[in-house]
Protein backbone atom coordinates (compact mmCIF):
# COMPACT_ATOMS: atom_id res chain seq x y z
CA UNK A 1 0.00 0.00 0.00
CA UNK A 2 1.30 3.63 -1.02
CA UNK A 3 -0.42 5.60 1.68
CA UNK A 4 0.89 9.09 -0.03
CA UNK A 5 0.41 9.55 -2.76
CA UNK A 6 -5.10 -7.13 -8.00
CA UNK A 7 -5.80 -13.48 -14.79
CA UNK A 8 -4.27 -15.37 -16.95
CA UNK A 9 -4.55 -19.30 -17.61
CA UNK A 10 -1.29 -21.24 -18.47
CA UNK A 11 -2.54 -21.13 -21.74
CA UNK A 12 -2.68 -17.78 -22.32
CA UNK A 13 0.07 -16.75 -20.87
CA UNK A 14 1.68 -19.55 -23.27
CA UNK A 15 0.26 -18.07 -25.76
CA UNK A 16 0.96 -14.24 -25.03
CA UNK A 17 4.46 -14.47 -23.97
CA UNK A 18 7.31 -15.34 -25.78
CA UNK A 19 9.97 -18.01 -23.54
CA UNK A 20 12.66 -15.27 -23.90
CA UNK A 21 14.93 -16.12 -21.07
CA UNK A 22 18.84 -16.83 -21.30
CA UNK A 23 20.27 -20.08 -21.37
CA UNK A 24 23.97 -20.50 -20.91
CA UNK A 25 25.01 -22.99 -23.80
CA UNK A 26 28.66 -23.62 -25.65
CA UNK A 27 27.38 -21.45 -28.33
CA UNK A 28 27.00 -18.29 -26.33
CA UNK A 29 30.42 -18.77 -25.01
CA UNK A 30 32.35 -20.00 -28.36
CA UNK A 31 30.53 -18.23 -31.25
CA UNK A 32 33.46 -15.64 -32.25
CA UNK A 33 31.87 -13.99 -35.35
CA UNK A 34 28.75 -12.97 -32.73
CA UNK A 35 30.37 -12.21 -29.97
CA UNK A 36 32.28 -8.92 -28.47
CA UNK A 37 34.26 -8.76 -25.76
CA UNK A 38 34.80 -6.20 -22.56
CA UNK A 39 37.46 -6.30 -19.96
CA UNK A 40 39.11 -3.80 -17.39
CA UNK A 41 42.08 -4.62 -19.36
CA UNK A 42 41.00 -3.86 -22.82
CA UNK A 43 40.98 -0.71 -25.03
CA UNK A 44 38.08 1.00 -26.97
CA UNK A 45 40.37 1.12 -29.91
CA UNK A 46 40.43 -2.73 -30.45
CA UNK A 47 38.64 -5.24 -32.41
CA UNK A 48 36.68 -6.76 -28.99
CA UNK A 49 37.56 -9.87 -29.56
CA UNK A 50 38.75 -12.33 -26.87
CA UNK A 51 42.37 -11.53 -27.04
CA UNK A 52 41.46 -7.76 -28.00
CA UNK A 53 38.89 -6.77 -25.77
CA UNK A 54 36.85 -3.15 -25.42
CA UNK A 55 37.80 -1.68 -22.58
CA UNK A 56 34.08 0.18 -21.87
CA UNK A 57 30.44 -1.29 -21.69
CA UNK A 58 29.47 2.04 -23.37
CA UNK A 59 31.65 1.21 -26.21
CA UNK A 60 30.29 -2.62 -26.53
CA UNK A 61 26.92 -0.96 -26.44
CA UNK A 62 27.48 1.07 -29.56
CA UNK A 63 28.90 -1.90 -31.40
CA UNK A 64 26.05 -4.75 -30.51
CA UNK A 65 24.21 -5.49 -33.21
CA UNK A 66 21.32 -7.61 -33.53
CA UNK A 67 22.34 -11.46 -32.79
CA UNK A 68 25.34 -10.04 -30.67
CA UNK A 69 26.73 -11.33 -27.45
CA UNK A 70 28.50 -9.12 -25.36
CA UNK A 71 30.90 -11.58 -22.80
CA UNK A 72 32.28 -9.12 -19.95
CA UNK A 73 35.32 -10.31 -18.02
CA UNK A 74 35.80 -10.54 -14.89
CA UNK A 75 35.95 -6.74 -12.76
CA UNK A 76 34.52 -3.75 -11.71
CA UNK A 77 33.07 -1.31 -14.71
CA UNK A 78 32.41 2.16 -13.20
CA UNK A 79 30.15 3.54 -15.59
CA UNK A 80 26.81 3.51 -17.10
CA UNK A 81 25.36 2.69 -20.64
CA UNK A 82 22.07 2.56 -22.90
CA UNK A 83 21.91 -0.14 -25.42
CA UNK A 84 21.78 1.31 -28.47
CA UNK A 85 20.60 -1.31 -31.01
CA UNK A 86 17.58 -3.93 -31.08
CA UNK A 87 17.92 -7.03 -31.75
CA UNK A 88 15.30 -9.62 -33.52
CA UNK A 89 13.17 -12.60 -32.44
CA UNK A 90 16.10 -14.64 -34.43
CA UNK A 91 18.75 -12.93 -33.57
CA UNK A 92 18.63 -10.96 -29.84
CA UNK A 93 20.96 -9.22 -28.27
CA UNK A 94 22.31 -10.51 -25.01
CA UNK A 95 24.95 -8.64 -22.27
CA UNK A 96 26.01 -10.81 -19.91
CA UNK A 97 28.95 -12.11 -17.76
CA UNK A 98 31.60 -14.34 -19.24
CA UNK A 99 31.32 -18.16 -18.16
CA UNK A 100 30.84 -17.78 -14.19
CA UNK A 101 33.28 -14.46 -13.79
CA UNK A 102 32.03 -12.16 -11.51
CA UNK A 103 30.75 -8.66 -12.81
CA UNK A 104 29.99 -5.61 -11.34
CA UNK A 105 28.89 -2.17 -12.76
CA UNK A 106 29.43 0.59 -9.97
CA UNK A 107 27.39 3.84 -9.89
CA UNK A 108 30.01 5.21 -7.30
CA UNK A 109 31.29 7.37 -10.08
CA UNK A 110 28.29 8.24 -12.19
CA UNK A 111 27.72 12.21 -12.21
CA UNK A 112 24.93 13.95 -10.55
CA UNK A 113 21.85 14.00 -12.08
CA UNK A 114 17.95 16.21 -10.99
CA UNK A 115 16.54 13.82 -13.48
CA UNK A 116 15.88 9.52 -14.39
CA UNK A 117 19.88 8.18 -13.37
CA UNK A 118 20.30 3.83 -14.74
CA UNK A 119 23.16 2.33 -14.69
CA UNK A 120 21.78 0.03 -17.84
CA UNK A 121 18.98 2.00 -19.39
CA UNK A 122 16.93 0.49 -22.65
CA UNK A 123 14.92 2.80 -24.54
CA UNK A 124 12.75 1.90 -27.36
CA UNK A 125 14.49 -0.99 -28.17
CA UNK A 126 13.81 -5.10 -28.49
CA UNK A 127 14.96 -8.63 -28.07
CA UNK A 128 17.37 -7.89 -25.31
CA UNK A 129 18.62 -10.06 -22.44
CA UNK A 130 20.80 -8.96 -19.56
CA UNK A 131 22.34 -11.13 -17.46
CA UNK A 132 24.56 -12.11 -14.84
CA UNK A 133 25.58 -9.08 -13.40
CA UNK A 134 25.70 -7.15 -10.37
CA UNK A 135 24.55 -3.46 -10.38
CA UNK A 136 25.33 -1.55 -6.82
CA UNK A 137 26.16 1.87 -5.09
CA UNK A 138 24.39 3.94 -6.93
CA UNK A 139 23.30 7.14 -5.14
CA UNK A 140 21.22 10.50 -5.79
CA UNK A 141 20.22 13.25 -4.21
CA UNK A 142 17.96 15.40 -5.27
CA UNK A 143 14.04 14.81 -5.20
CA UNK A 144 13.82 15.59 -9.10
CA UNK A 145 15.90 12.46 -9.90
CA UNK A 146 15.66 8.55 -9.61
CA UNK A 147 18.16 6.30 -8.94
CA UNK A 148 17.77 2.79 -10.93
CA UNK A 149 19.55 -0.57 -11.88
CA UNK A 150 18.17 -0.84 -14.70
CA UNK A 151 15.56 1.36 -16.64
CA UNK A 152 13.77 0.45 -19.55
CA UNK A 153 10.69 2.46 -21.33
CA UNK A 154 9.36 3.40 -24.51
CA UNK A 155 7.70 0.38 -26.28
CA UNK A 156 10.79 -1.37 -25.57
CA UNK A 157 9.83 -5.19 -25.87
CA UNK A 158 10.53 -8.98 -25.52
CA UNK A 159 13.07 -7.91 -22.69
CA UNK A 160 14.61 -10.12 -21.01
CA UNK A 161 16.47 -9.46 -17.12
CA UNK A 162 17.49 -12.49 -15.83
CA UNK A 163 20.15 -13.74 -12.92
CA UNK A 164 21.26 -10.48 -12.19
CA UNK A 165 21.93 -9.07 -8.55
CA UNK A 166 21.21 -5.58 -7.74
CA UNK A 167 22.10 -3.67 -4.35
CA UNK A 168 22.31 -0.72 -2.50
CA UNK A 169 20.76 1.99 -5.08
CA UNK A 170 18.90 4.73 -3.24
CA UNK A 171 17.88 8.10 -2.77
CA UNK A 172 19.06 9.95 0.14
CA UNK A 173 16.03 12.73 -0.52
CA UNK A 174 13.28 12.84 2.02
CA UNK A 175 11.17 12.54 -1.24
CA UNK A 176 12.77 10.98 -3.39
CA UNK A 177 12.70 7.90 -5.49
CA UNK A 178 15.06 5.02 -6.53
CA UNK A 179 14.05 1.58 -8.25
CA UNK A 180 16.57 -1.76 -8.76
CA UNK A 181 14.62 -2.89 -11.60
CA UNK A 182 11.70 -0.18 -13.48
CA UNK A 183 9.87 -1.05 -16.75
CA UNK A 184 8.00 2.15 -17.86
CA UNK A 185 5.82 1.73 -20.58
CA UNK A 186 5.18 5.13 -21.98
CA UNK A 187 4.43 3.25 -25.35
CA UNK A 188 3.21 -0.35 -26.22
CA UNK A 189 5.77 -2.54 -23.78
CA UNK A 190 5.01 -6.10 -24.56
CA UNK A 191 6.63 -9.80 -23.45
CA UNK A 192 8.75 -8.48 -20.25
CA UNK A 193 10.92 -10.97 -18.39
CA UNK A 194 12.34 -10.60 -15.17
CA UNK A 195 13.80 -13.77 -13.75
CA UNK A 196 15.93 -15.30 -11.17
CA UNK A 197 17.36 -11.67 -10.00
CA UNK A 198 18.20 -10.73 -6.19
CA UNK A 199 17.45 -7.49 -5.56
CA UNK A 200 18.12 -6.08 -1.73
CA UNK A 201 19.00 -3.08 0.04
CA UNK A 202 17.74 -0.84 -1.77
CA UNK A 203 16.99 3.00 -0.29
CA UNK A 204 13.64 3.64 -2.44
CA UNK A 205 11.81 6.62 -1.18
CA UNK A 206 8.52 6.86 -2.61
CA UNK A 207 8.84 4.37 -5.00
CA UNK A 208 9.82 0.18 -5.55
CA UNK A 209 12.24 -2.20 -5.89
CA UNK A 210 10.77 -3.65 -8.92
CA UNK A 211 8.15 -1.85 -10.98
CA UNK A 212 5.80 -2.17 -14.29
CA UNK A 213 4.58 1.41 -14.94
CA UNK A 214 1.84 1.84 -17.90
CA UNK A 215 1.22 -0.37 -21.02
CA UNK A 216 2.91 -3.22 -20.40
CA UNK A 217 0.96 -5.90 -22.06
CA UNK A 218 2.72 -9.67 -21.08
CA UNK A 219 5.00 -10.16 -18.04
CA UNK A 220 6.43 -12.87 -16.71
CA UNK A 221 8.52 -11.70 -12.76
CA UNK A 222 9.57 -15.06 -11.49
CA UNK A 223 12.04 -17.01 -9.37
CA UNK A 224 13.77 -13.67 -7.67
CA UNK A 225 14.70 -12.61 -4.07
CA UNK A 226 13.66 -9.21 -3.62
CA UNK A 227 14.44 -8.93 0.23
CA UNK A 228 15.42 -6.01 2.54
CA UNK A 229 14.39 -2.64 1.17
CA UNK A 230 12.68 0.07 2.37
CA UNK A 231 9.38 0.35 0.30
CA UNK A 232 7.45 -2.03 -1.29
CA UNK A 233 9.09 -5.20 -3.17
CA UNK A 234 7.05 -5.94 -6.42
CA UNK A 235 4.47 -3.61 -7.92
CA UNK A 236 2.69 -3.31 -10.97
CA UNK A 237 0.84 -0.25 -11.97
CA UNK A 238 -2.21 1.32 -13.78
CA UNK A 239 -3.30 5.10 -13.95
CA UNK A 240 -0.27 7.00 -13.03
CA UNK A 241 -0.60 9.13 -16.09
CA UNK A 242 2.88 6.96 -17.70
CA UNK A 243 1.17 6.22 -21.24
CA UNK A 244 -1.26 7.82 -23.58
CA UNK A 245 -3.18 5.17 -24.31
CA UNK A 246 -3.50 0.92 -22.05
CA UNK A 247 -2.05 3.09 -19.35
CA UNK A 248 -2.16 -0.14 -16.74
CA UNK A 249 -0.04 -3.71 -16.44
CA UNK A 250 -1.84 -6.38 -17.55
CA UNK A 251 -1.78 -10.16 -18.72
CA UNK A 252 0.97 -11.49 -16.37
CA UNK A 253 2.43 -13.41 -13.85
CA UNK A 254 4.21 -13.26 -10.71
CA UNK A 255 5.34 -16.76 -9.27
CA UNK A 256 7.93 -18.49 -7.36
CA UNK A 257 9.49 -15.01 -6.05
CA UNK A 258 10.88 -14.92 -2.38
CA UNK A 259 9.97 -11.01 -1.27
CA UNK A 260 10.26 -10.61 2.71
CA UNK A 261 11.49 -7.68 4.83
CA UNK A 262 10.36 -4.74 2.77
CA UNK A 263 9.17 -2.04 4.95
CA UNK A 264 8.21 1.59 4.65
CA UNK A 265 8.75 2.23 8.55
CA UNK A 266 11.14 4.86 8.98
CA UNK A 267 11.50 5.86 5.65
CA UNK A 268 11.38 9.76 5.06
CA UNK A 269 8.88 9.35 2.78
CA UNK A 270 6.31 7.43 4.70
CA UNK A 271 7.33 8.17 8.63
CA UNK A 272 6.13 5.51 10.89
CA UNK A 273 4.02 3.45 8.47
CA UNK A 274 3.94 -0.38 8.03
CA UNK A 275 2.72 0.51 4.45
CA UNK A 276 4.66 -1.47 2.13
CA UNK A 277 3.42 -4.50 0.47
CA UNK A 278 5.71 -7.56 -0.45
CA UNK A 279 3.87 -7.57 -4.24
CA UNK A 280 1.45 -4.91 -4.42
CA UNK A 281 -1.07 -4.56 -8.26
CA UNK A 282 -2.21 -0.91 -8.05
CA UNK A 283 -4.64 -0.80 -11.08
CA UNK A 284 -3.56 -3.79 -13.16
CA UNK A 285 -5.30 -6.37 -14.80
CA UNK A 286 -5.32 -10.15 -15.57
CA UNK A 287 -2.72 -11.21 -13.41
CA UNK A 288 -1.80 -13.98 -11.79
CA UNK A 289 0.16 -14.11 -8.38
CA UNK A 290 1.17 -17.59 -7.43
CA UNK A 291 3.37 -19.45 -5.36
CA UNK A 292 5.12 -17.06 -3.49
CA UNK A 293 6.59 -16.94 -0.13
CA UNK A 294 6.35 -13.48 1.25
CA UNK A 295 7.09 -12.58 4.87
CA UNK A 296 8.03 -10.26 7.03
CA UNK A 297 7.01 -7.11 5.31
CA UNK A 298 4.40 -4.25 5.95
CA UNK A 299 1.66 -6.47 4.19
CA UNK A 300 1.90 -9.70 2.27
CA UNK A 301 0.17 -9.27 -0.83
CA UNK A 302 -1.81 -6.11 -1.95
CA UNK A 303 -4.04 -5.80 -5.28
CA UNK A 304 -6.55 -2.43 -5.43
CA UNK A 305 -6.09 0.81 -7.80
CA UNK A 306 -4.91 4.19 -5.91
CA UNK A 307 -6.77 5.64 -8.28
CA UNK A 308 -10.80 6.65 -7.90
CA UNK A 309 -13.19 4.58 -9.93
CA UNK A 310 -10.07 2.24 -11.52
CA UNK A 311 -10.19 -1.17 -10.18
CA UNK A 312 -7.34 -4.24 -9.90
CA UNK A 313 -9.82 -6.61 -12.07
CA UNK A 314 -9.15 -10.68 -12.63
CA UNK A 315 -6.52 -10.94 -10.17
CA UNK A 316 -5.87 -14.55 -9.06
CA UNK A 317 -3.91 -14.96 -5.89
CA UNK A 318 -3.47 -18.67 -5.33
CA UNK A 319 -1.10 -21.06 -3.30
CA UNK A 320 1.40 -18.19 -1.49
CA UNK A 321 2.26 -18.92 2.12
CA UNK A 322 2.23 -15.42 3.33
CA UNK A 323 3.44 -15.04 7.00
CA UNK A 324 4.24 -12.65 9.68
CA UNK A 325 3.78 -9.43 7.93
CA UNK A 326 3.36 -6.67 9.90
CA UNK A 327 -0.05 -5.36 8.88
CA UNK A 328 -1.93 -7.94 7.03
CA UNK A 329 -1.24 -11.20 5.04
CA UNK A 330 -3.69 -10.66 1.75
CA UNK A 331 -5.30 -7.17 1.55
CA UNK A 332 -7.86 -6.04 -1.32
CA UNK A 333 -9.98 -2.72 -2.09
CA UNK A 334 -8.52 1.09 -1.50
CA UNK A 335 -7.09 1.80 1.65
CA UNK A 336 -9.46 4.69 2.55
CA UNK A 337 -12.27 6.11 0.52
CA UNK A 338 -11.08 8.09 -2.61
CA UNK A 339 -9.32 5.12 -3.76
CA UNK A 340 -10.56 2.76 -6.34
CA UNK A 341 -10.84 -1.14 -5.55
CA UNK A 342 -11.05 -4.58 -6.46
CA UNK A 343 -13.18 -6.60 -8.69
CA UNK A 344 -13.73 -10.00 -10.76
CA UNK A 345 -10.72 -11.44 -8.53
CA UNK A 346 -9.69 -14.95 -6.41
CA UNK A 347 -8.06 -15.16 -3.30
CA UNK A 348 -7.60 -19.16 -3.12
CA UNK A 349 -5.73 -22.13 -1.66
CA UNK A 350 -3.35 -19.52 0.47
CA UNK A 351 -1.79 -20.15 4.01
CA UNK A 352 -1.84 -16.76 5.75
CA UNK A 353 -0.12 -17.30 9.10
CA UNK A 354 0.55 -15.14 12.20
CA UNK A 355 0.04 -12.05 10.05
CA UNK A 356 -0.74 -8.70 11.80
CA UNK A 357 2.46 -9.32 13.79
CA UNK A 358 2.09 -5.15 14.99
CA UNK A 359 -0.93 -5.41 15.90
CA UNK A 360 -2.62 -2.97 13.33
CA UNK A 361 -5.96 -4.65 12.98
CA UNK A 362 -5.40 -5.77 9.52
CA UNK A 363 -5.79 -9.45 10.49
CA UNK A 364 -4.82 -12.36 8.49
CA UNK A 365 -7.36 -10.78 5.29
CA UNK A 366 -8.39 -7.29 5.02
CA UNK A 367 -11.01 -6.21 3.00
CA UNK A 368 -10.90 -2.45 2.49
CA UNK A 369 -12.64 0.12 0.08
CA UNK A 370 -15.08 -0.97 -2.75
CA UNK A 371 -14.66 -4.53 -3.23
CA UNK A 372 -16.80 -6.29 -5.54
CA UNK A 373 -17.66 -10.02 -6.91
CA UNK A 374 -14.35 -11.50 -5.88
CA UNK A 375 -14.06 -15.16 -4.52
CA UNK A 376 -12.25 -16.20 -1.27
CA UNK A 377 -12.48 -19.75 -1.47
CA UNK A 378 -9.73 -22.98 0.34
CA UNK A 379 -7.31 -20.80 1.85
CA UNK A 380 -6.30 -21.70 5.73
CA UNK A 381 -5.81 -18.66 8.02
CA UNK A 382 -4.02 -19.07 11.56
CA UNK A 383 -4.64 -15.80 13.66
CA UNK A 384 -1.95 -13.54 14.94
CA UNK A 385 -1.82 -11.83 19.15
CA UNK A 386 -4.97 -9.95 17.50
CA UNK A 387 -6.89 -12.89 17.02
CA UNK A 388 -8.10 -11.47 13.66
CA UNK A 389 -8.70 -13.54 11.16
CA UNK A 390 -10.97 -11.27 8.29
CA UNK A 391 -10.92 -7.24 9.02
CA UNK A 392 -13.47 -5.59 6.99
CA UNK A 393 -14.35 -2.13 8.29
CA UNK A 394 -15.95 -0.85 4.86
CA UNK A 395 -19.57 -1.36 4.09
CA UNK A 396 -18.87 -0.96 0.19
CA UNK A 397 -18.43 -4.71 -0.29
CA UNK A 398 -20.73 -6.75 -2.50
CA UNK A 399 -21.56 -9.78 -4.16
CA UNK A 400 -17.67 -11.33 -2.85
CA UNK A 401 -18.01 -14.93 -1.86
CA UNK A 402 -16.49 -16.56 1.23
CA UNK A 403 -16.75 -20.75 1.54
CA UNK A 404 -14.48 -23.34 2.27
CA UNK A 405 -11.64 -22.20 4.01
CA UNK A 406 -10.13 -23.30 7.13
CA UNK A 407 -9.60 -20.81 10.81
CA UNK A 408 -7.13 -21.97 13.01
CA UNK A 409 -9.23 -23.06 16.34
CA UNK A 410 -6.37 -22.65 19.37
CA UNK A 411 -7.13 -24.37 23.03
CA UNK A 412 -7.67 -21.00 24.66
CA UNK A 413 -7.71 -18.47 22.16
CA UNK A 414 -10.68 -16.93 21.00
CA UNK A 415 -10.83 -15.27 16.86
CA UNK A 416 -12.19 -12.54 15.57
CA UNK A 417 -14.22 -11.69 12.54
CA UNK A 418 -15.15 -8.62 10.97
CA UNK A 419 -17.58 -8.13 8.25
CA UNK A 420 -18.84 -4.61 6.63
CA UNK A 421 -17.55 -2.75 9.99
CA UNK A 422 -19.53 -5.39 12.41
CA UNK A 423 -17.15 -7.89 14.54
CA UNK A 424 -17.80 -11.41 15.39
CA UNK A 425 -15.87 -12.71 18.35
CA UNK A 426 -17.09 -16.29 17.41
CA UNK A 427 -17.18 -18.63 14.49
CA UNK A 428 -20.99 -19.57 14.92
CA UNK A 429 -21.58 -15.94 15.24
CA UNK A 430 -19.92 -14.79 12.32
CA UNK A 431 -21.58 -17.22 10.15
CA UNK A 432 -24.99 -17.23 11.22
CA UNK A 433 -24.01 -13.30 10.65
CA UNK A 434 -22.76 -12.93 7.10
CA UNK A 435 -24.27 -16.24 6.09
CA UNK A 436 -19.83 -16.03 4.57
CA UNK A 437 -18.43 -19.95 5.08
CA UNK A 438 -20.98 -22.49 4.82
CA UNK A 439 -18.87 -25.03 4.21
CA UNK A 440 -16.18 -23.78 6.12
CA UNK A 441 -14.09 -24.90 9.45
CA UNK A 442 -12.79 -23.67 12.57
CA UNK A 443 -10.35 -26.48 13.29
CA UNK A 444 -6.35 -27.15 13.77
CA UNK A 445 -5.20 -27.92 10.42
CA UNK A 446 -2.67 -29.89 11.41
CA UNK A 447 0.64 -28.66 9.97
CA UNK A 448 3.69 -30.65 9.27
CA UNK A 449 5.97 -27.92 11.61
CA UNK A 450 4.72 -24.54 11.55
CA UNK A 451 7.62 -23.48 14.19
CA UNK A 452 10.52 -24.16 10.75
CA UNK A 453 7.11 -22.53 8.11
CA UNK A 454 6.47 -26.25 6.75
CA UNK A 455 2.40 -25.95 6.04
CA UNK A 456 2.60 -29.40 4.47
CA UNK A 457 -0.85 -31.07 5.93
CA UNK A 458 -0.44 -34.37 8.22
CA UNK A 459 -2.30 -36.93 7.14
CA UNK A 460 -5.50 -37.24 8.48
CA UNK A 461 -5.89 -32.76 8.56
CA UNK A 462 -9.04 -31.60 8.93
CA UNK A 463 -8.34 -29.32 6.16
CA UNK A 464 -7.83 -31.65 3.78
CA UNK A 465 -11.45 -32.46 2.59
CA UNK A 466 -12.26 -28.75 2.71
CA UNK A 467 -9.65 -27.69 0.57
CA UNK A 468 -9.24 -29.59 -1.95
Amino acid sequence: MKIKLSILSAAVLAAGITAFVWQKTEANEKSQADALYVSPAGNDQNDGTKEKPFRTLKHAAEKAEAGTTVLIREGTYDETFEVKHSGTAKKPITFQNYQNEHVTISGKSAPKSDSETPLIQISNKQYITIHGITLENLSVSSEDATAMGIYVTGSSSHIAIDGNHIRNIKTTADEGNAHGIAFYGSGAMKDVSITNNTVEKLTLGASEAVVLNGNVDGFKIAGNTIRNNNNIGIDVIGYEGTSKQNDYARNGVIENNTVSHNSSYGNPAYGNEYSAGGIYVDGAEHVDIKKNTVYNNDLGIEATSEHKGKYAQDIRITDNKVYNNAYTGISIGGYDTKRGGTINSVIAHNIMYRNDTKDLDGGQLLLQYDTKGNTIEKNIMAASGSRIFIANDYTKNEGNTVNHNVYHKETGKDGIWNWKNKEYDSFAAYKKGTANDPNSIYADPMYRDESSYDFTLKPGSPALPVIQ
